[in-house]
């Protein structure tokens, strides 16, 4: 189970610190649960190349905002991009690290993974409250096949401020007018229906004890706990399954190098093959940091992920940055990120 291999994962990286040399510097991370996985893998595998450590707590994009505003952590990560105006108030960069996706994922007995699929309107619905049962007429023409059971749908959202979950309802208000005008994208929403679980591990761990549930996570949870998604309509009206393909096919839009502040929302892209709830994540600090040390470490990791971490990152099914896209952040580290003696945090 994935949740079992994230808590270890952390409380590696955590005993690992504690063992860490005098003149190693840790680094404190918090925010973001849709790139966890990945970001416990590097973590590891970092610690055990340099003897640096990462404390990296998985507790939602909004705190990670709020910790990183607050400077208790080094750098703060959230699914939800800030505004070039927001990071500009805040004394803030930003930059992206990979790519993934959301993903529906159900209870259904008798339904294997990628057997449903639904789209963007029915999807809408669903978590509105009102399509109600799985064998709707709207879900029954999307899946003519397929054996529906005349079961209540239970809806299972994130209860915390969450980037993943941004990343879902910016994609529904894209689809569904009736969403953006009653409940709208964010990381925290007013919910017109269902139950709420704390982070991806939690949201995961409803649904698969819960029966007829639907509920969002972002894909390494619901790989890793061989969870039964759905796949989805695209724009282009195609039929696609999740898979680092896909988000491949909806990161190729994305203009970096025209993106003040690396601002980039990737749902709903044009394309035959694009997954269309994709996202990247990014990570947020401060353009001068009050510990420098740990910021320029932070920045060492980034860019030791950047160089080695890409295999790790397509093994959990997140898509690495093209090079270019990297430089770019290089470059902005360079520009951007400095001490108090104006000299920059990186050599």
């Amino acid at each position: 189970m994935i949740v079992t291999f994230l808590r270890t994962s952390l409380a590696a990286a955590i005993s690992l610190a504690a063992f860490v040399p005098a003149d190693a510097v840790d680094i404190s991370g918090a925010g973001a649960t849709f790139p966890y996985p990945i970001y416990a893998k590097w973590a590891d595998t970092y610690k055990k190349e340099t003897g640096n450590g990462l404390n990296y707590q998985s507790i939602g994009s909004g705190g990670g905002i709020k910790q990183i505003k607050a400077k208790t952590v080094t750098f703060g990560a959230s699914d939800m991009p800030l505004k070039p105006e927001d990071l500009k108030e805040a004394g803030l960069i930003q930059f992206p690290t990979v790519t993934g996706g959301d993903v529906p994922v159900v209870n259904l007995e008798g339904i294997a993974p990628g057997e449903l699929v639904l789209d963007g309107p029915a999807l809408a619905k669903i978590f509105l409250g009102e399509i109600k049962t799985w064998d709707d007429p709207a879900i029954k023409k999307l899946n003519p096949k397929a054996k529906l059971p005349s079961q209540a749908i239970v809806v299972v959202h994130r209860s915390d401020g969450s980037g993943t979950t941004f990343i879902w309802t910016d994609y529904l208000s894209k689809v569904s007018p009736d969403w953006k005008s009653k409940v709208g994208a964010n990381t925290a929403v007013e919910w017109p229906a269902g139950i709420g679980a704390k982070g991806n591990e939690g949201v995961a761990n409803n649904v698969l004890q819960t029966k007829g549930a639907i509920g969002y996570v972002e894909y390494a949870y619901a790989k890793q706990n061989k969870m039964t998604f759905a796949d989805v309509i695209n724009k282009d009206g195609k039929r696609v399954a999740p898979d680092a393909a896909s988000f491949q096919a909806a990161a190729a839009n994305a203009d970096w190098a025209n993106a003040p502040g690396f601002y980039q929302i990737l749902t709903d892209q044009p394309g035959a093959k694009s997954w269309p709830i994709a996202g990247a994540t990014f990570i947020l600090m401060h353009a001068t940091p009050e510990d420098p040390a740990a910021a320029s470490e932070a920045l060492k990791f980034f860019s030791w992920a950047y160089e080695k971490g890409g295999k790790q990152a397509e093994e959990l099914d997140y898509v690495p940055l093209p090079g270019a896209v990297v430089a770019l952040i290089k470059k902005t580290w360079a520009a951007q990120m400095k001490g108090a003696d104006g000299k920059p945090l990186l050599h």
